[in-house]
C-alpha cells in the first residue's frame, strides 16, 4: 500500500470514528435524557411505584411510594431492601420473583389464592393482601409486579405498582358486616322471607322459611322454588307481572306446598329492591303461614254454629243425630256416631248416628255393645283419644262389630266426651272418605266434644227429668185422689163420732164428773185434732169437685119421701128432713170464702187475745206492733187461719219464758205482717222443704200428742201449705226466715222448753240470740 493511500485511509477511518463516538454520543444523551424521563415519568406518577434492576436493587422508589409506606427514598435507593417497606423480616417481593422470572405455580403458592396473572400485561402478576408493617393498623395493597426486558428480550428488572385499597377493603367489611346482621336480623324474623334475582331465582331464603316450607339455602341458591301449586301458576305470573309494575303487592291470599307436599295458605307480601343507580335488582318476598289461622277461624265457626243450634235441639235423640251429621259433614267421614256410656248397666249405646247408609244408621241405634266389645270402652276407660289407621290390626274385634252392623270398618278416630266429674261416652267418626284421620281431625273432634258434651249431659238431664217428673205427676195425682178421697171419708166418722160424744156426754152426767170428765176432754181434744187435720186438707183441696156431695145430695132428693116416712116411724112426725139436709150441707157441701175488705190492724188487734187465751197455761211474752195500715182484699176466714197458724206455730216452738213479736206495719201503698218467736229455730235443710205439706220440722216420732200452743206440741205439717195455697189464691206474698238455735243444732237435739232449765243459757238475752224465725207476708192494697 503507498503512502498517499494509507494515509486517505486513515482520514477515513477517523472520519468514521468521530462519526460514531458523535452518534454514541448521541444515544447516550438520549438515553440520559430518556432516563431522566422515565425517573421524571416514575417519580411524579401518583401510583406508589418502585423499580428493581436485575440485581434485585432498588434503582427507583417515587414519592408516592414513600408516602404509602413511610420509607425514604435515599434508604432504600440502590440496597435490596425493598422487602423491609412491606414486611418486618427479609422475604422476596413480587418484583423479585419477576426478575428470578420464577415459576407460576411458586408465585401462586407464596401470596395465595389472591394472586394471578395479569391479563394485560405479559409475565406480569397481580395480587392483593394486608401489610400489617404498613401504618398502625396495617393496610390493604393491590400490587402489579411487570418485568423489565433488555434490547434482547432478556429480563434486566421488574417494576412493581402498588395500590391502597384499605378504604375500600374498609367498606367492604362494613358492607359484609351489615350484610351479616341483616341476615342475623331477617334469620330471627318468624315470617318466611325470599330474595329473588329479576330472573326469578333464589338469592336468599332466611331460616323461618327453611322451618316452614323445608327447603335450605343450599337447596334453592340460584334456582326456581317448586312451590306453587297446580292450577295456581296463571294467578302467580298475574302477580309477579303487577309486582314487577308496582314494584309493591302489599297483600295477597294464596296457596303454597312444601317440601314434604303439603299445601298451606300463606299470605305474601312483595317489593322490588333498587340497585345504587335505582334500576330494580330483585325482589323480596314475605310470605306468613295462616294455615292454622284459617283452620282455627273454620273451626270457631263451626263451634259457634254448633253452639247456636244446640238448643233448638231438646229431645235427646234428636240432638245426637245433629251432632253426629254435623261430625261427619266436618271431617269428610262416611259415619259417625255419639257413643254413651250406661253406667248402671255397664253397657255402651247409641242413641244418635249419621251414616250414609240409613239402614246402619237404623241398625246401630237398636244394638248395646259391653266396654270390651267397642273401641269407645277403652277410650272412655282412659280418657284418651285415639285413632285407628288399620282396624285390620285387631281384627276380630271390628269384624265382630262390623258383622253385627253389616257395615265395613276402614279407620276411625274417636274423643272422650269429658263432664266434669266424669266420661259420660264417646264421639266418633267412621271411614274417613280421602285417606286417614289424623291429629288435625282428632283435635277438631275434641273441640266439638268439649262444646256438645253439656248439652249432652243437659238433654240427657232433661230426659231423666221429665221421665221423673211424669212418674211424680202421676203419684201426685194418686195422692191427691187418696187425700181428697180421705177428706171425705172422714167427714162422716167425725161427724158421728162427735154426735157420739155429745149424747154420750148427756148420759153420763148423771155421774160423778171425776169419774169421766178427763175422759171425755181428752177424747174431745183428739177429735177437734182430727177435725182440724180435714179442715186444712179441705183448704188445700178447695176447688176440686166434690162428687160425695152431689150424690148424697141427689140421693136425698130422690129419696125424701121413703127418708121422711122412715124418720117418722122412728122418732114421730119431726121435720127431719129439713135436718137432714142441713147436715149434709154442713159436711160436705162446697165452702166457698167470699173475699172482702180487712183492715189487718183492726182485726190483729182482735184476734190476739182471742188466741191468748187458748195458752194461758204457756209463759210466753207476746209483744204487739200495730199501725194502720190501707184495708187488704181477702176472705176473713182465710186470714184468720193464716194468723191463728203463725201464732200457733210461734208458741209451739218457743220454750217458756220465751218471747213472740208480732208486727202490722205499712209497706209502701199496702201492709205488712210480721210475726218473728224467739225459739227453736229450723234447721236449713228444712227450711227448703217448709211449705211442701204435711211436712215435720222434727222426727215423726219425737211427736207426742199435746194439747195445741204446748210447746213442742207437734204440729200436723198442713198449716204452712195452706199458708202458701192461700197466698197463691189472694195474692200475697210470704216469706220465711229462720236460724236453728245454736246450742241444738241437730234436727234430734231437744231443748228443755224452759230458758231458765237450758244449761247454755246464763239469761233469757242467751236464748234470745241463739235462734228463732220470723214469717213475714206482705199484702197488696185493696182495689
Amino acid at each position: 500500500m503507498d503512502e498517499n493511500s494509507t494515509h486517505e485511509q486513515l482520514v477515513e477511518r477517523i472520519k468514521t470514528l468521530e462519526l460514531d463516538a458523535a452518534r454514541r454520543s448521541e444515544a447516550e444523551n438520549a438515553l440520559r435524557d430518556s432516563e431522566q424521563l422515565l425517573s421524571q415519568i416514575i417519580q411524579g406518577s401518583p401510583i406508589p411505584t418502585f423499580v428493581i434492576d436485575k440485581d434485585h436493587c432498588v434503582t427507583h422508589y417515587n414519592r408516592a411510594c414513600e408516602n404509602l409506606t413511610g420509607v425514604n427514598a435515599e434508604d432504600i435507593l440502590g440496597t435490596r431492601r425493598q422487602w423491609s417497606a412491606f414486611y418486618s423480616e427479609e422475604r422476596p417481593v413480587l418484583a423479585d420473583f419477576i426478575v428470578d422470572q420464577a415459576p407460576g405455580e411458586e408465585i401462586v403458592r407464596l401470596y395465595g389464592r389472591r394472586c394471578r396473572r395479569s391479563s394485560v400485561i405479559e409475565g406480569a402478576y397481580e395480587a392483593e393482601g394486608f401489610f400489617q408493617a404498613l401504618g398502625q393498623k396495617g393496610r390493604w395493597l393491590f400490587f402489579t409486579a411487570a418485568p423489565l426486558y433488555g434490547q434482547h428480550r432478556e429480563v434486566i428488572g421488574a417494576v412493581e405498582t402498588l395500590q391502597d385499597m384499605t378504604d375500600r377493603k374498609r367498606a367492604e367489611e362494613e358492607v359484609r358486616n351489615s350484610e351479616r346482621r341483616y341476615r342475623t336480623l331477617l334469620d330471627f324474623v318468624p315470617y318466611p322471607m325470599v330474595a329473588f334475582s329479576l330472573e326469578g331465582k333464589v338469592t336468599y331464603v332466611n331460616a323461618a322459611f327453611t322451618e316452614t316450607f323445608g327447603w335450605t339455602f343450599q337447596e334453592l341458591k340460584g334456582q326456581r322454588i317448586p312451590y306453587v301449586p297446580e292450577g295456581l301458576e296463571k294467578e302467580t305470573y298475574e302477580k309477579l307481572q303487577e309486582l314487577i309494575r308496582t314494584r309493591m303487592v302489599l297483600r295477597h291470599e294464596t296457596k303454597r306446598r312444601t317440601r314434604d307436599g303439603r299445601t298451606l295458605d300463606v299470605v305474601m307480601r312483595g317489593v322490588v329492591f333498587l340497585d345504587d343507580e335505582g334500576e330494580p335488582a330483585g325482589e323480596l318476598v314475605i310470605l306468613r303461614d295462616i294455615t292454622n289461622e284459617k283452620r282455627l277461624a273454620r273451626n270457631n265457626e263451626i263451634l259457634y254454629r254448633i253452639s247456636v243450634a244446640l238448643p233448638e235441639y231438646p229431645d235427646l235423640e234428636e240432638l245426637l243425630d245433629y251432632i253426629s251429621e254435623e261430625v261427619r259433614h266436618l271431617l269428610g267421614s262416611e259415619g259417625a256416631l255419639v257413643i254413651l256410656h250406661d253406667e248402671e248397666k255397664k253397657e255402651l249405646y247409641a242413641l244418635g248416628g249419621a251414616y250414609d247408609d240409613t239402614a246402619t244408621e237404623r241398625r246401630v241405634k237398636e244394638i248395646r255393645w259391653g266396654m270390651d266389645q267397642l273401641v269407645a270402652g277403652k277410650v272412655i276407660q282412659t280418657g284418651e283419644p285415639m285413632i285407628v289407621t288399620d282396624t285390620s290390626t285387631d281384627s276380630t274385634l271390628h269384624q265382630e262389630r262390623d258383622k253385627k252392623l253389616g257395615y265395613h270398618t276402614r279407620n276411625l278416630v274417636l274423643v272422650p266426651l269429658r263432664s266434669f266429674d266424669r266420661i259420660i261416652g264417646s264421639l266418633c267418626a267412621i271411614n274417613k272418605i280421602e285417606g286417614n284421620f289424623d291429629e288435625t281431625d282428632e283435635a277438631l273432634l275434641s273441640m266439638i266434644a268439649g262444646t256438645v258434651v253439656l248439652s249432652i249431659e243437659n238433654a240427657r238431664f232433661s230426659e231423666e227429668l221429665k221421665r221423673a217428673y211424669r212418674e211424680v205427676s202421676s203419684l201426685n195425682r194418686a195422692k191427691d185422689k187418696v187425700i181428697n178421697h180421705l177428706s171425705h171419708e172422714l167427714k162422716t166418722p167425725i161427724s158421728v163420732l162427735s154426735g157420739s160424744l155429745n149424747v154420750l156426754e148427756r148420759r153420763l152426767e148423771e155421774l160423778p164428773e171425776q169419774n169421766w170428765k178427763t175422759t171425755m176432754a181428752r177424747a174431745r181434744r183428739n177429735l177437734d185434732r182430727i177435725t182440724e187435720i180435714e179442715d186444712e186438707v179441705d183448704d188445700i183441696m178447695q176447688g176440686r169437685t166434690h162428687e160425695i156431695y152431689a150424690m148424697m145430695n141427689l140421693l136425698v132428693e130422690q129419696c125424701t119421701d121413703e127418708l121422711e116416712t122412715l124418720l117418722a116411724e122412728m122418732v114421730g112426725e119431726l121435720p127431719g128432713i129439713t135436718r137432714v139436709r142441713r147436715r149434709i150441707e154442713e159436711l160436705f157441701s162446697p165452702r166457698e170464702m167470699v173475699a172482702r175488705k180487712v183492715l189487718l190492724h183492726d182485726f190483729v188487734s182482735e184476734r190476739l187475745p182471742v188466741l191468748q187465751a187458748e195458752f194461758p197455761r204457756r209463759e210466753v211474752d207476746i209483744f204487739l206492733e200495730v199501725e194502720p195500715v190501707p184495708p187488704i182484699l181477702i176472705p176473713v176466714e182465710a186470714i184468720q187461719k193464716i194468723f191463728d197458724g203463725l201464732v200457733k206455730n210461734a208458741v209451739e216452738n218457743t220454750p217458756n219464758e220465751g218471747k213472740i213479736e208480732i208486727a202490722v206495719k205499712k209497706e209502701g201503698t199496702g201492709a205488712l205482717l210480721r210475726v218473728r218467736d224467739y225459739g227453736v229455730g229450723i234447721t236449713p235443710d228444712h227450711q227448703r222443704r217448709i211449705f211442701e205439706g204435711f211436712f215435720t220440722t222434727r222426727d215423726t216420732l219425737a211427736y207426742s200428742s199435746k194439747r195445741p200452743f204446748d210447746f213442742n206440741a207437734g204440729g200436723k205439717g198442713a198449716d204452712l201449705l195452706r199458708m202458701k195455697i192461700f197466698s197463691e189464691r189472694y195474692h200475697f206474698r210470704i216469706e220465711m226466715d229462720s236460724t236453728r238455735c245454736r246450742f241444738i243444732p241437730k234436727e234430734d237435739d231437744v231443748c228443755p222448753s224452759r230458758i231458765s232449765d237450758c244449761a247454755c243459757c246464763d239469761s233469757r238475752e242467751d236464748c234470745f240470740n241463739s235462734g228463732g224465725t220470723v214469717f213475714t207476708l206482705h199484702f197488696p192494697p185493696a182495689p
